[in-house]
């Protein structure tokens, strides 16, 4: 189940994140625009000054020394700012794929199953040998002529972007994960599976964890989503549900006071609800519940995939 492919069942549903990520990578768009422009500026400088045109040097000819000892410097100061930059992208992807393994170890455990979908989020066909990643130009020689300095800018563009799409898709399925603490404090109460009911001091089923908190502490989204049920459930008091794509809703009951309204886009960790003690319930806390493909599932072993991503 890669969990990657939340994305496309959010876009389905109309669901849009905004976060710090995406005004990074718009900062790094705009450095590279600011770049092209100084380069554009260079060559308008030549032609004002004298200089031979640009356009007018043939693909083969060298261009004048001084010209080029100027690009490239702007071209390794550029490369300078660059490289971090897709080192860091490199690594954040990594980390991604790893937790979309562990996600794949934790479902197979009879953790819950989602709808399957390939690994890279896509459906359509993809393929080719494997190949080693070719490396950008990251030196040109003294004698390097417009070509080489623009394949070298276009070179590292092309990386960035490619980074950038692969980092955006893994992004917004974090965001989608419902593995974050829905209460900041409190303890936890009855765990998920078979308990004596508190009622009826019978066996029965708790298809949740209880988090025991005291009434008004907020109840936060476990992960961003669209709320498709918000007020009286029985058994459940005042209760919201999420639903975050590719097969995962999550459950909020026993509210005091319900923030979010069916239809609305949430972010994660944005309050939602208020703890309360409504329904079937004999004190103020937090029932919650995570819904896979259906099946109520084990909240705790979600939480603790996150935490431990989180801190590993």
């Amino acid at each position: 189940m890669p969990w990657s492919a939340s994305i496309d069942d959010l876009a389905k549903t109309g669901t849009r994140f905004v976060t710090h990520r995406a005004a990074r990578r718009i900062a790094i768009a705009a450095s590279l625009a600011v770049g092209a422009v100084a380069l554009a500026g260079g060559i308008a400088i030549g032609r004002h000054t004298g200089e031979a045109p640009v356009a007018d040097v043939g693909a083969g000819t060298p261009l004048p020394r001084h010209y080029v000892v100027g690009e490239l410097g702007r071209l390794n100061a550029s490369l300078a700012l660059l490289d971090p930059r897709i080192e860091r992208l490199t690594d954040r992807l990594a980390a991604l794929r790893e937790f979309d393994q562990r996600l794949r170890a934790l479902t197979s455990r009879g953790a819950g199953t989602a709808p399957a979908r390939s690994a890279s989020g896509s459906e359509d066909g993809e393929g080719g040998p494997e190949l080693p990643p070719r490396h950008c130009s990251r030196s040109p020689s003294a004698n390097a002529n417009e070509h080489e300095v623009k394949g070298t800018i276009d070179c590292m563009t092309a990386t960035l972007s490619t980074l950038e799409r692969e980092v955006a898709v893994h992004e917004a399925a974090w965001d989608a994960f419902p593995g974050r603490q829905p209460v900041t404090t409190g303890r936890p109460g009855s765990p998920f599976g078979n308990r004596i009911d508190p009622f009826t001091h019978r066996l029965a089923f708790h298809p949740g964890v209880d988090l025991v908190a005291s009434t008004g502490t907020p109840i936060l989204a476990a992960a961003g989503g669209r709320v498709i049920y918000a007020g009286p459930k029985t058994g459940y008091g005042n209760a919201v549900e999420i639903d975050h794509g590719n097969g995962f809703i999550t459950r909020y009951g026993h509210a005091s006071k319900i923030e979010a309204h069916v239809g609305q886009i949430v972010l994660p960790l944005e309050h939602i609800a208020d703890v309360g003690s409504t329904g079937r319930s004999t004190g103020p806390h937090l029932h919650f519940e995570v819904i896979v493909g259906g099946t109520q599932v084990n909240p705790s072993d979600y939480l603790a995939l996150f935490a431990a991503f989180q801190h590993g």
